[in-house]
């Protein structure tokens, strides 16, 4: 059974919290393939569960609301969808800023109510990101549902030119993906091609930069599961993702 870390930021209070964490270049960090960019990553879901904050209505785009946030699923064994998100998104973080880029999270800690799903386009949105990548793994409890996909919105805040190139590099981080993980495409949505263009998702509606969402597997299949609990396994998610995105970039 998944036991969380009993660590609280002094932004557990806040609920939820608002703005986001820029971890910056370090001082005097020469010139390096991504240097110059600036990198939203968006660790799904919250640490802890919260019944208010899942009743309240944000606007997801369209004119439509959906639930605020929530903490997301697990696998059978307990293992929660925020911890697998948190520490890949941790891992990346440290890779991209290695090779220049400019991160800022949307949550700073998986101990705390993080903001709602409009507030994290609007992390986006504030730091005009080169790219917003949300992370998050599946749910589906259909027997045979394993493997990942990449979610896109059909209509961006952005505009046709946004989400146009949202979609294109949604293609390339897959295929880095599924490339630097093994892990398969999903064979529940998607269509074969494990890229998912939905009209639901706040956060890729209301982002007027390129963002896309990861689903890293299905949490609820016992072989994807054995990966997403797997610390290495993560590490790995973390390598293929910033390969990808650095791809997507053209840097």
């Amino acid at each position: 059974m998944y036991k969380r870390q009993a660590y609280f930021s002094p932004y557990t209070a806040k609920k939820p919290s608002v703005g986001g964490v820029r971890l910056a270049t370090l001082p005097d960090t020469p010139r390096l393939a991504m240097t110059g960019t600036f990198i939203v990553l968006d660790p799904g879901h919250n640490g802890v569960s919260d019944a208010t904050i899942f009743a309240r209505q944000v606007p997801m785009g369209g004119g439509e609301k959906k639930a605020c946030n929530t903490s997301g699923t697990q696998t059978d064994s307990g293992y929660p969808e925020h911890a697998h998100n948190w520490d890949v998104v941790v891992n990346l973080a440290a890779l991209l800023r290695e090779r220049g880029a400019t991160v800022i999270l949307t949550r700073p800690n998986d101990a705390s109510i993080g903001p709602c799903v409009d507030e994290r386009a609007a992390i986006g949105n504030r730091a005009r990101a080169d790219l917003v990548v949300s992370v998050h793994a599946d749910g589906n409890t259909a027997r045979a549902a394993r493997g990942f996909h990449i979610i896109t919105s059909r209509s961006m805040a952005g505009g046709a030119a946004v989400t146009s190139k949202s979609l294109a590099m949604a293609t390339t981080i897959r295929d880095e993906f599924a490339k630097g993980t093994g892990m398969p495409r999903s064979t529940y949505t998607g269509a074969g091609i494990a890229i998912t263009r939905r009209t639901d998702i706040a956060g890729l509606n209301l982002s007027e930069v390129p963002a896309v969402m990861l689903e890293a597997g299905n949490m609820r299949n016992t072989g994807d599961a054995a990966l997403l609990t797997s610390r290495t396994y993560r590490l790995k998610e973390a390598h293929a993702l910033a390969a990808g995105i650095q791809k997507a970039l053209g840097r």
